[in-house]
């Protein structure tokens, strides 16, 4: 039987103090979601808050990241609008990679086999070129691949492989960025 009273963040590392954590909360609710903030100067304050941001990255207005500490973005990503990155543990993002809007990268979770219904967190990594399609969600402790693609308003509870479609009914491969299809090369000629 779960008893919630005995929840405890025992093990869980916010990775700042309180200080920072309620000015980031400050910043994030009154300028870094707000519509005028340009997203350069988005991409500023993550940095001045610790996140790791690549050159030419697109953060949207709404987007919500718990803490910038723990986030590392690669060159010339995209960060649609309202997505959250939910990062109670580290989220890398690679380069040329599309989060879309409402997209969700959630490293958080509880162990529903123990009655305190402690934490079971874990990391998630999405690899150069990959694209989280708007309102997907992606859960704790997995890899997106590289090149891969999680369809709109899908979940994704697994690794995908590298140049890989996960859909609401399944998985196949797909082919590299750039290249013609078979048929495609035969019209050509």
């Amino acid at each position: 039987m779960r008893d919630l009273r005995t929840f405890t963040l025992s093990g869980y590392d916010k990775g700042r103090g309180i200080v920072t954590q309620a000015l980031w909360f400050c910043v994030m609710n009154t300028l870094f979601m707000a519509w005028f903030c340009p997203a350069r100067l988005r991409v500023a304050l993550l940095r001045a808050f610790g996140a790791r941001i690549g050159e030419g990255v697109l953060i949207r207005h709404r987007v919500r990241v718990l803490w910038p500490w723990k986030l590392s973005v690669g060159d010339h990503t995209w960060i649609g609008e309202g997505a959250w990155l939910l990062n109670l543990e580290p989220v890398t993002i690679g380069s040329h990679v599309c989060v879309s809007q409402e997209a969700l990268l959630c490293t958080g979770s509880h162990d529903h086999r123990t009655t305190d219904f402690r934490y079971r967190n874990a990391p998630i990594t999405v690899a150069d070129g990959a694209w989280i399609a708007t309102r997907a969600t992606v859960l704790a402790g997995v890899t997106v691949g590289r090149h891969a693609v999680v369809s709109a308003g899908t979940v994704l509870a697994r690794d995908l492989p590298d140049l890989t479609l996960h859909t609401a009914d399944g998985t196949r491969p797909l082919k590299e960025p750039g290249q013609t299809p078979p048929a495609a090369k035969e019209r050509t000629r």
